[in-house]
């Protein structure tokens, strides 16, 4: 807990990423607690859902919402499937290594990259 104020500019700025382009916790957060902080990658992930669970973006959501960029309806559905997702996920992910999990978390975000990068 010695790095407070370091944890404070971390989620400022994931939060801020998330306000602005809509990433934050897996992209931002992770790798920063891995990499810079020298959490493990069960670790990592686990305090970023955990970071999650109190409504974090609710003052982003509220101001896409008040200019008319949030649907209700798919956000709701959108938001039952993450949650059922979340648990089998974490299920999943608490049963591989740490190697296996980091490579798993590597080649998500080099997938992603790409997509974003040639679509």
């Amino acid at each position: 807990m010695g790095n407070c104020f370091l944890y404070v500019v971390l989620g400022l700025f994931a939060g801020m990423a998330s306000g602005l382009i809509g990433i934050g916790g897996g992209i931002i957060v992770v790798p920063c607690l891995v990499y810079f902080l020298g959490f493990s990658q069960h670790m990592a992930q686990g305090t970023t859902l955990a970071m999650m669970v109190p409504p974090i973006g609710l003052l982003a959501a509220l101001t896409y919402y008040r200019r008319g960029y949030v649907n209700l309806p798919v956000a709701g559905l959108l938001c039952l499937g993450f949650v059922l997702g979340g648990y089998f996920g974490a299920k999943l992910a608490t049963g591989f290594s740490e190697e296996a999990l980091r490579k798993v978390f590597g080649v998500c975000l080099l997938l992603v990259a790409l997509y974003m990068i040639i679509k």
